[in-house]
């Protein structure tokens, strides 16, 4: 993540504002807002603020994934666009969905708030998607993820941990 702060200052600072940086850094897959507060902490943006633009980056996606991904999928094997990857992508989010079918809302809140690699709101809604989970369950689901992992971001991102302890 320093690596694209350091890339953004050398690049982009003087002229795209750090907090719609921030906020695109939260949108992308992988990174989303995990890394979104990373960057908001290195570049020293204050944590509320850090948090509504992180938070807002993150879930503004989930909506048109949850809609749209499968459609996306469909064309892209229907054409033979990027094909292995996409089946890659589906073959990853259904392993990922074990257990799901015991409690998808549960299961949908916990894979998207707790930061372990190859979860979050972009897999969570891509499994939702794929398994047919009703729109509004699976967005709230992810909303709540993201606050989850929102806090547990700030306490490693903010150094908010040593404020805790010492």
């Amino acid at each position: 993540m320093e690596s694209l702060v350091n890339w953004y200052q050398s690049t982009l600072g003087g002229f795209l504002p750090k907090e719609v940086f921030v906020f695109i850094v939260s949108m992308l897959p992988v990174i989303e807002l995990r890394g979104g507060l990373v960057a908001a902490s290195l570049l020293q943006i204050p944590l509320l603020k850090a948090n509504v633009i992180c938070i807002l980056g993150n879930i503004l996606p989930v909506p048109f994934i949850l809609l749209f991904i499968k459609r996306i999928f469909r064309f892209l094997h229907d054409h033979h666009l990027a094909e292995r990857f996409v089946s890659w992508l589906e073959r990853r989010a259904m392993r990922k969905s074990t257990g799901m079918e015991r409690g998808e809302f549960l299961f949908l809140v916990l894979f998207t708030g707790i930061p372990l690699p190859g979860t979050g709101a972009w897999t969570g809604s891509i499994i939702a998607a794929l398994l047919n989970v009703d729109i509004k369950k699976a967005t709230l689901a992810e909303v709540l993820g993201v606050l989850i992992a929102a806090v547990i971001m700030d306490i490693v991102s903010y150094g908010l941990l040593a404020n805790l302890v010492g």
